[in-house]
């Protein structure tokens, strides 16, 4: 929500500051790229410490429990 802001204020201080249709596009276009490539990074970093979780549950599972299951004596 915050990038969606920055952009509306990104666009409405261009448009103020009496610069080209054009440029404004592309300036916007620009700003919605740079914030769509940091938000993902940032959603990364959050969801980090989850992923790591589930990685060591799953090579957990691999390594001690699906293994002695398969052993049938």
């Amino acid at each position: 929500m915050f990038e969606l802001i920055f952009v509306l204020i990104f666009v409405a201080t261009l448009l103020v500051t009496g610069i080209t249709f054009m440029t404004v596009l592309a300036a916007t276009g620009v700003a919605l790229l740079v914030m769509l490539v940091l938000g993902m990074i940032g959603v990364v970093f959050k969801l980090l410490p989850w992923l790591i979780v589930i990685a060591i549950g799953v090579w957990f599972f691999k390594n001690f429990v699906h293994s002695s299951s398969q052993r049938r004596y």
